[in-house]
């Protein structure tokens, strides 16, 4: 038979479990950004172009085009001179040439905006850009701001500029595809 006290003590017992945390979930799924060109290779892109993210999560880039041969490189010095356009505390990366089904992971950790390309078509507009966390640092920031005080960092192109979705965009809608035409 159940006392008063014993009921108490289960209550209290089940409200203070309440209070601590929960185990921590499984690792993330990887999330998936798939590089692709139409079948005579002449329009090149990343899909998603846009994408929000929490902090920890594993970006993974997946060569899906059978015309071209990609990379999935950050905006950063250096990476051939590059404007930094990821977090100041970000390691920087280059997934080097990927041939159809190969594929290249990168775990981001650091809030802030991260903004990519694709070394061979960084001129046909092959960029992207991830937001983690919330959106800060370099990338955040207009184009131009940091190559006037660095005069040897290469700027974005003029060409790859309108790819890029608004920072605002990707936070309201967590992915943001391209637009082909």
């Amino acid at each position: 038979m159940l006392s008063r006290r014993s009921i108490l003590r289960a209550a209290g017992g089940g409200a203070l479990a309440g209070l601590l945390p929960l185990p921590r979930a499984a690792a993330a799924e990887i999330v998936e950004i798939r590089m692709r060109g139409n079948e005579d290779g002449s329009k090149v892109w990343f899909d998603p172009v846009g994408l929000l993210i929490e902090p920890g999560r594993t970006v993974r880039w997946i060569s899906a085009d059978p015309a071209n041969s990609h990379t999935s490189t950050a905006y950063h010095p250096s990476n051939g001179d590059h404007s930094l356009r990821i977090p100041e505390a970000a390691r920087p990366w280059n997934s080097d040439y990927l041939l159809p089904k190969e594929h290249f992971d990168v775990t981001l950790t650091v809030e802030g905006v991260y903004d990519f390309f694709c070394m061979p078509h960084e001129m046909a507009g092959m960029v992207g850009r991830i937001v983690v966390g919330r959106p800060d640092g370099p990338g955040a920031l207009p184009f131009d701001y940091f190559t006037a005080a660095h005069p040897g960092w290469l700027a974005v192109p003029e060409e790859a500029r309108p790819v890029f979705p608004a920072i605002d965009e990707i936070m309201r809608q967590r992915i943001v595809r391209r637009r082909i035409s």
